[in-house]
């Protein structure tokens, strides 16, 4: 048995792709790249295989995670190169690299996820600068969010990490963000940028990282 840890992009082309379908996208290229998976015991056996943290819809990253368990030794090597003639376009694999069989969960490690966020605006640079100081000078920020479920009520500045101004340049700007991503929370950059008093929804947000625990 061999665990795999797959870091991969996902550009513009699939970006308005779900979770799921992401899922299925993976499995669907590994059996035809003809690389064994290793499946889960039971009444239902599933491929083991999982993602570090689900990416919104209409959101793009550079840092995706994902373990993959092979009955059979793989090389990383003949992975990537198998896979890379068979993922479908916008999908791209950066690196591949064993891991223990008995470390944590992927999902379970993850603490942070770090992101780039243009937004169009009115406000000027150091109006910027400050809204960003100001929000992180708050002790707390009741929020809520609305769900199928119903209203969620918490507190945003909980889950924001970091701020910071990345570009400006008129009529928008980059914002640099590190957000919870746990068990207790997932901070969502466009949350951030209203909270910021930002009227436009951010033209890209890029995940540029996820940080382990």
């Amino acid at each position: 048995m061999q665990r795999l840890r797959i870091k991969f992009c996902r550009g513009e082309e699939v970006k308005f792709i779900s979770h799921l379908d992401i899922m299925r996208l993976w499995q669907r290229a590994i059996q035809r790249a003809g690389i064994a998976l290793a499946y889960s015991e039971g009444f239902s056996p599933h491929p083991k295989i999982s993602l570090a943290a689900p990416l919104p819809i209409g959101i793009t990253s550079q840092a995706e995670l994902m373990d993959i368990f092979c009955p059979k030794l793989v090389s990383p090597h003949f992975f990537t190169k198998a896979l890379d003639r068979q993922l479908a376009p916008g999908m791209e694999i950066v690196q591949v690299y064993p891991i223990a069989l008995n470390q944590p969960s992927l999902q379970s490690q993850v603490r942070y996820a770090e992101y780039e966020v243009r937004v169009e605006t009115e406000k000027g640079e150091e109006e910027v600068a400050a809204a960003l100081t100001s929000l992180l000078s708050l002790e707390s920020l009741p929020w809520q969010h609305q769900r199928d479920t119903g209203t969620r009520h918490y507190d945003l500045r909980k889950l924001i990490d970091d701020l910071r101004l990345n570009q400006y340049c008129h009529p928008s700007c980059t914002l640099g963000m590190r957000l919870r991503c746990d068990s207790s929370g997932s901070g969502r950059p466009e949350q951030v940028t209203t909270a910021l008093g930002f009227s436009h929804y951010p033209h890209s947000i890029h995940r540029t990282k996820l940080i382990l625990g």
